[in-house]
């Protein structure tokens, strides 16, 4: 399995409200666009706004909905100093945007985040 991304679409409503788009997910197209071999090497899912967000649910289970989320698809691959790796359903996570961020630099040996 591929590490496996999940990203909100732009343009979602809220209620009533919107059209919005989601910061941490531009935060991870920019890193895309900047790195375009990532949408090669990883399975990119877009996915809506409004919960319940099945495809999400589908691999970490109903506790987890937040995006974006990276599923890792290596298990034994370890993460780099600084990001945080959780688990659920027996799959491991990462759920912050600059530590997925980091993940994909070490794990695609691409530029990592400036802190």
């Amino acid at each position: 399995m591929k590490d496996t991304l999940f990203l909100l679409r732009a343009n979602f409503m809220d209620g009533q409200e919107g059209p919005f788009f989601c910061p941490e997910t531009a935060m991870i197209e920019g890193m895309l666009s900047f790195y375009p071999r990532l949408r090669v090497e990883l399975e990119i899912h877009y996915i809506d706004f409004a919960k319940p967000r099945q495809p999400v649910l589908g691999l970490l289970g109903e506790a987890v909905q937040r995006t974006p989320v990276l599923v890792l698809g290596d298990q034994s691959r370890p993460a780099p100093a600084g990001v945080a790796v959780a688990e659920a359903n027996g799959r491991r996570y990462i759920a912050q945007e600059l530590e997925i961020c980091a993940y994909l630099a070490h794990a695609y040996r691409v530029g990592r985040p400036h802190r």
